[in-house]
């Protein structure tokens, strides 16, 4: 909470506003100054404990909007956005970035809003599911896609299931049927044929089909016991203010898997296991009984207070190159945004099954990311029928990469793949790997001469 302090001014004026207070009434009901206060909302002083303290108590402040509330998803996500080729001629610096926020977060959120609703859906392709996917997005990067109560929670309950057997699932088995009167029955593929998993509240039974692999099984389990903290879903979920149920169950779901995921793979021990092994993927997964994605979203997460992993980014991809998965954690990479580029690797492992494919690449905005891709394929599927396949991708600032043991025998300061957000929002020139000229920019047609590319395109 302390890092967040700086950039809460908005979180303080917005409570004001809305209990139609002045500055220096508030500030009088704070035992405060106003000049303070003043410099409080405009992110010049940090909020220190004791005025947390005081605007819980005299306005029924909660702490936890203060991590759920910046506008755009704070500074981190607003960053991304701006590395987009559009705005590369603005040169908008830190400093006026957090002005900005602070000044004007209405205006910042609005931005964010125009800004994620043009990059998910594209001229003219907006629909309700869309509009659904993006605020379902945007919730979870208000919090980072990070849950600090949640974490604790399932570190607590890991701690008490490791006490009860080796087992891990066997501990969440029989928790279940003991704290929650349900039963776990695995079904073969002829008895539940269209269905993953059921809860069957009439039998009191969780029923799992025996296409799901361990993890999976595992996880679906752990799903359940996220009933133990209810209430902490229910506010996470109402904090966010979603316009319909088809949003808010989406961000439940989502809730309840992370909750699942860190009853696998408790932040302390997890973080711990990262950075003894090099964040490396497959020890992990062995370790903490794991998929590939699992793993892969768990690393997004790791943003406590005092005991950060790295900044990873993910996204999940099919053979079409569309993005079913984005999560930015609190990573600044522009390449979770917006549209993808063929020269990245993340498409190479489509076709490499089991195979980590590792790439240095570079984004036009000149930042250089290790990213590493692997194929996965949700859970087996009858004979005959058709089994999805996705290409799971993390990626990490080449800079913070040098003891991961992916990197090793890459040169981190030597030649990266240069690519682009997808060949519309793509400025390079000469890039014979191009489908199309850049959005807003004139197509050149010469009878007279051809380049690397038939796509040419002149300037702004």
């Amino acid at each position: 909470m302390a890092e967040r302090k700086l950039i809460a001014g908005h979180a303080v004026r917005r409570v004001r506003r809305q209990l139609g207070l002045t500055q220096a009434a508030m500030a009088t009901a704070l035992d405060i100054s106003p000049s303070y206060l003043n410099l409080v909302e405009r992110n010049q002083r940090p909020i220190s404990a004791t005025l947390l303290v005081r605007l819980a108590e005299r306005f029924d402040f909660d702490a936890r909007t203060l991590a759920a509330s910046e506008p755009g998803g704070g500074a981190a996500a607003m960053r991304r956005r701006l590395a987009d080729p559009m705005f590369a001629d603005l040169d908008i610096d830190r400093g006026e970035l957090e002005e900005w926020l602070a000044s004007a977060p209405g205006g910042a959120e609005a931005f964010a809003r125009a800004f994620d609703s043009r990059g998910a859906a594209g001229p003219g392709l907006d629909d309700g599911h869309d509009r659904v996917a993006r605020e379902v997005r945007r919730a979870i990067e208000h919090w980072r896609n990070h849950f600090p109560d949640l974490d604790a929670a399932a570190e607590a309950l890991a701690d008490e299931l490791r006490l009860a057997s080796g087992d891990l699932g066997q501990a969440i088995a029989e928790r279940l049927r003991i704290r929650h009167q349900l039963s776990v029955r695995i079904l073969p593929v002829e008895v539940m044929p269209d269905r993953l998993k059921r809860l069957d509240l009439h039998a009191r039974q969780l029923q799992l089909s025996e296409l799901l692999d361990p993890a999976s099984r595992i996880f679906a389990m752990a799903e359940r016991l996220a009933g133990e903290v209810q209430g902490e879903v229910d506010a996470i979920v109402r904090g966010a203010g979603l316009s319909d149920r088809v949003a808010e169950r989406l961000l439940r779901r989502h809730v309840t898997g992370y909750f699942a995921a860190a009853v696998m793979m408790p932040y302390a021990r997890f973080l711990r296991a990262c950075e003894a092994t090099g964040y490396d993927i497959e020890l992990l997964q062995r370790r903490f009984g794991a998929g590939f994605e699992q793993v892969a979203h768990r690393l997004t997460t790791l943003q406590r207070v005092g005991a950060r992993g790295l900044p990873f980014f993910m996204l999940r991809v099919d053979r079409a190159g569309q993005v079913s998965k984005r999560y930015a954690g609190a990573s600044v990479s522009p390449l979770v945004e917006g549209g993808l580029c063929p020269l990245w690797d993340v498409f190479a492992a489509l076709a490499r099954p089991g195979e980590l494919v590792t790439q240095l690449v570079e984004s036009e905005d000149g930042g250089r990311w290790l990213t590493m891709a692997r194929s996965v394929q949700p859970h087996a599927g009858p004979l005959g029928g058709v089994r999805g396949r996705f290409a799971v991708a993390i990626g990490v600032a080449a800079g913070e990469a040098g003891g991961l043991a992916a990197a090793r025998g890459i040169d981190l300061a030597g030649r990266a793949m240069p690519i682009g957000l997808g060949c519309t929002a793509c400025t390079r020139v000469d890039c014979s790997q191009r489908s199309a000229p850049p959005a807003g920019r004139a197509r050149i047609v010469s009878d007279r001469e051809a380049g690397m590319t038939p796509f040419a395109f002149g300037g702004d």
